[in-house]
């Protein structure tokens, strides 16, 4: 199956699930790790933040986190189904897994950089010196799997 009939629908329109999934799966990994690590926080009376964290309630955190973790599963389960079905490219993998492992050290790292702390928040420094250039480089990787694929994509078309 060529890759330009691999995300079309039985009768031959294009398949827009696999899209929203990835969309989908991309937008909640940071949301779903962010509620999965936690408040990071000292317990002390009087914390020090290198970022003030955004206050929301404890019912409101706890109603994000759930429904951004139900998406994530979501989304690999019906992107699985569609790899099964052929109506997903398995290049997209290499750029889904990039970007969501960027999500996933963003989520984490918002938690580190919003933690209340006794003086100063070493772990923020080291998400900033650290985990701030992976995230670039994930993206840009994802970015280069995503236009090579493109060009893929219009080579198919031009020869079929």
């Amino acid at each position: 199956m060529t890759r330009v009939k691999a995300e079309q629908a039985a009768d031959e329109r294009p398949a827009r699930w696999p899209a929203a999934a990835r969309l989908v799966l991309v937008a909640a990994t940071p949301v779903s790790t962010w509620w999965l690590v936690g408040d990071l926080s000292t317990e002390i009376v009087d914390p020090d933040y290198f970022i003030r964290p955004v206050q929301i309630g404890g019912t409101a955190e706890h109603v994000v986190g759930v429904g951004a973790v139900v998406l994530v599963a979501g989304s690999v389960v019906a992107l699985v189904v569609a790899g099964w079905r052929g109506r997903l490219d398995q290049g997209w993998w290499s750029v889904l897994v990039e970007l969501v492992l960027a999500g996933g050290l963003c989520g984490a790292g918002w938690r580190v950089l919003t933690a209340g702390v006794i003086g100063a928040n070493i772990g923020a420094g080291l998400v900033m010196m650290v985990g701030a250039p992976i995230v670039a480089a994930l993206v840009s990787m994802a970015v280069d799997d995503w236009l090579s694929l493109r060009v893929q994509r219009r080579g198919h078309r031009l020869r079929g």
